[in-house]
């Protein structure tokens, strides 16, 4: 049956793909991005997408802008639909910079957030630092997820990642995103257009053990981005980045409820 259970078509329809796993899954992550959705935005957004979304990121340091109240509001409202959210990782890193990483840590768990994520797409972290912050989080928060990859540097070393994403999981880390920005353009395994570069893809998948790719989130904010990933590793890819809007379309294209992907359980008809 199509999840929800209780949609429209449950019991006339049949996924072409095949069902999602209920929530709380382990893959087909979908990790929706929120650069600052008002309480209506949020509520609204919930009531159609929160069972298809597992992780809603307040991106960057937008935690930082709301009044209290307002950001209490939106994590109690995510955390009731079984959504958990976490702070963007920059403003982790700004918290590191300034030497107030662990109080960063507790605040943001007392305020309601049930995820961490660690990164240095801005700043740079030394390996044992950044084990030391994994661990720290891991302390206070029962999932934490890191980041790989550079937000302002279009050179980037795939199979450097992989170590890193390598290190992550041995630290504690739960999952590993790879950097992709929200333009989801000239950054990672991305060209200036936002296409899929093959080469760096394959470096970055082959230096990987498999039990670690399975734990890996691709930021992909483009619909392009979702089909080609959903293609190679299935419709269970840990998926991230993605704008509220596009959580329902991404949901369809998991499902093969669209065209660029109901193509694939065809077969050579």
């Amino acid at each position: 049956m199509i999840v929800p259970e209780g949609g429209a078509f449950s019991q006339l329809i049949a996924p072409p793909l095949g069902p999602r796993d209920a929530k709380p899954r382990s893959s087909g992550i979908t990790m929706v991005i929120d650069k600052g959705m008002n309480l209506i935005e949020t509520e609204h957004f919930l009531s159609m997408a929160a069972s298809t979304v597992d992780l809603l990121k307040l991106g960057f340091g937008t935690s930082a802008v709301y009044p209290e109240s307002t950001l209490r509001a939106k994590l109690r409202r995510a955390a009731m639909a079984q959504v958990t959210t976490c702070p963007g990782g920059t403003l982790g890193e700004v918290a590191w910079t300034q030497g107030v990483f662990p109080a960063y840590l507790r605040r943001c768990r007392e305020l309601g957030f049930g995820a961490m994520e660690i990164s240095d797409g801005t700043i740079v972290l030394q390996p044992d630092d950044r084990a030391r912050a994994i661990e720290a989080a891991k302390r206070v928060f029962p999932l934490v997820i890191t980041e790989v990859g550079k937000k302002l540097s279009r050179e980037i070393d795939l199979v450097a990642c992989a170590k890193g994403v390598i290190r992550d999981l041995e630290a504690g880390a739960d999952y590993v995103i790879l950097e992709g920005r929200e333009s989801g353009e000239d950054v990672g395994i991305y060209d200036a257009g936002g296409h899929v570069m093959d080469d760096l893809l394959t470096a970055f998948v082959d230096a990987l053990p498999l039990a670690a790719r399975q734990r890996v989130i691709w930021e992909a904010p483009k619909k392009s981005q979702q089909v080609e990933l959903i293609r190679r590793f299935g419709p269970s890819v840990n998926l991230g980045n993605v704008p509220p809007g596009d959580a329902i379309a991404l949901e369809c294209l998991r499902l093969g409820l669209r065209a660029d992907t109901f193509v694939l359980s065809l077969g050579d008809n």
